[in-house]
């Protein structure tokens, strides 16, 4: 086994089990990268203080940097018996420089180390799933954009409720999805903090600049509190809860798509390429895609529950517990950027049966409410107008008719007498949603203007 950094106090080691049992090495590997670069801005800092001499300082940047080059290039592979991605680059470096490379350490610990290289790797990370989101938000609002006309039913209890469009429902997909990119944009302000030269806990009483690491890193600003620097892991709860609040929002969205590609409702044609077979069924074709996305999204809700469970208990400082936070995290991350990508493809090419979709318009009584609302118009108070539209409903019901459009305006007047006869161009699908043209509204104009400032939001 190799040396391990903390080996100087105990005697007896761990077994080679035991070892690979404390290990993270193949979680955190991802992690070298930002490793690297924490540890040449630590190199500059030590040398800017006066705590390395700049010659010394040269040659450990230039270690460091030569094993950043190597790992990239694939010439140098990370060690598996490594305990870890810091243990690994510390050791690589010592190896090549002797001494020299274990100055590399001084004012700082594994504590620090780690928290500071999490959110290195999270200010890489985390855009590339904002931009997989505003990716995915601008093909759906364009494929709203292309159906703000195309009348469908709108459900509620998954029960026919009112007329909408498609451009509708789509665009209430972006509204959820922009919420989702703000959360991550929050969160990824929120971990803008540099946590080096925290040390353990209590920082060092060698005369570091945390302003200058900060700077050199890039964040806005030190940590304030270093006890608080190696304890938090808040932004790992926010990043895991706003994946898991996204992964919902894809679930829910899926769900419709898993529904409108049923035979019995048939509003949407998936890509061949973005179906599945079935093994023993010749005429099948499975919205699979839809429903991994799904069903991925379990994932996420339990990576969450993982690490607030994890930090539930946890005195406020260090504890071994904390290297489990990276495994639920990535996982979440990876999961949500993937399925944003996959769901963005499989909607960019989906057809949509507009003529069915307005076709299931007729028949439910989707034009209810608007008969309610015409009788207030005329000033009846809106309890007797639902009253007298509910009966008009029975009324058609026992008759057998589909729509309220089938009675006569003889039978409407016997249940209210304001009933006239442009009651029936008030009734028509087309009618119903371009009178619901206030803002949130389904009416084409106010679709596009919602499409508008869906785009400005991002």
């Amino acid at each position: 086994m190799a040396k391990v950094l903390w080996s100087g106090r105990l005697e007896d080691k761990p077994e080679a089990e035991a070892f690979a049992f404390q290990a993270s090495i193949n979680i955190d590997q991802r992690l070298a990268e930002d490793d690297v670069r924490g540890s040449r801005a630590h190199v500059a800092m030590l040398a800017a203080r006066g705590i390395l001499p700049s010659d010394i300082a040269d040659k450990l940047d230039k270690g460091l940097e030569d094993i950043a080059a190597e790992l990239n290039g694939g010439t140098l592979a990370v060690d598996p018996d490594a305990e870890d991605i810091h243990s690994f680059i510390e050791g690589v470096l010592t190896e090549r420089l002797g001494d020299i490379g274990k100055m590399v350490h001084a004012g700082r610990s594994r504590n620090d180390q780690v928290a500071l290289d999490f959110r290195l790797y999270l200010k890489r990370f985390v855009p590339e799933i904002i931009d997989e989101m505003k990716r995915t938000v601008n093909c759906l609002l364009d494929r709203a954009e292309e159906h703000a006309g195309s009348i469908m039913p709108g459900y509620t209890h998954l029960q026919r409720a009112q007329p909408v469009t498609l451009g509708h429902h789509l665009a209430a997909w972006c509204a959820g999805l922009v919420r989702d990119l703000g959360r991550f944009s929050d969160a990824l302000a929120r971990l803008d903090e540099c946590p080096l030269g925290a040390g353990a806990l209590a920082g060092s009483s060698l005369p570091l600049d945390r302003n200058m690491t900060s700077g050199l890193l890039g964040f806005k600003n030190p940590t304030l509190n270093s006890m608080d620097s190696v304890a938090d892991r808040d932004f790992a709860l926010e990043l895991a809860s706003s994946a898991a609040i996204c992964m919902v929002h894809l679930s829910r969205f899926c769900e419709d798509v898993v529904i409108w590609a049923s035979e019995e409702f048939k509003f949407i044609d998936l890509e061949e390429a973005w179906s599945t077979g079935s093994s023993i069924m010749p005429q099948k074709k499975n919205p699979d895609f839809a429903e991994l996305i799904r069903g991925k999204s379990g994932r996420a809700a339990g990576n969450l529950v993982t690490l607030l469970t994890l930090l539930k208990g946890l005195p406020y400082a260090y504890d071994k517990d904390l290297q489990e936070d990276k495994e639920a995290l990535f996982d979440s991350l990876d999961t949500v950027k993937v399925c944003l990508a996959m769901f963005r493809g499989m909607m960019k090419g989906a057809r949509f049966n507009t003529d069915r979709m307005k076709s299931a318009c007729i028949g439910g009584f989707l034009e209810a409410t608007d008969a309610a609302e015409y009788l207030v118009r005329k000033g009846l108070p809106f309890r007797s107008a639902h009253e007298a539209a509910a009966l008009v409903v029975r009324d058609c019901v026992e008759a057998g008719q589909k729509t309220i459009a089938e009675r006569s305006l003889e039978q409407l007047k016997t249940r209210c007498a304001l009933f006239e006869a442009d009651i029936f161009d008030a009734l028509k699908p087309e009618a119903c949603v371009a009178a619901r043209n206030l803002p949130g509204g389904p009416a084409r104009d106010e679709v596009m203007r919602q499409i508008n400032k869906l785009r400005e939001r991002m």
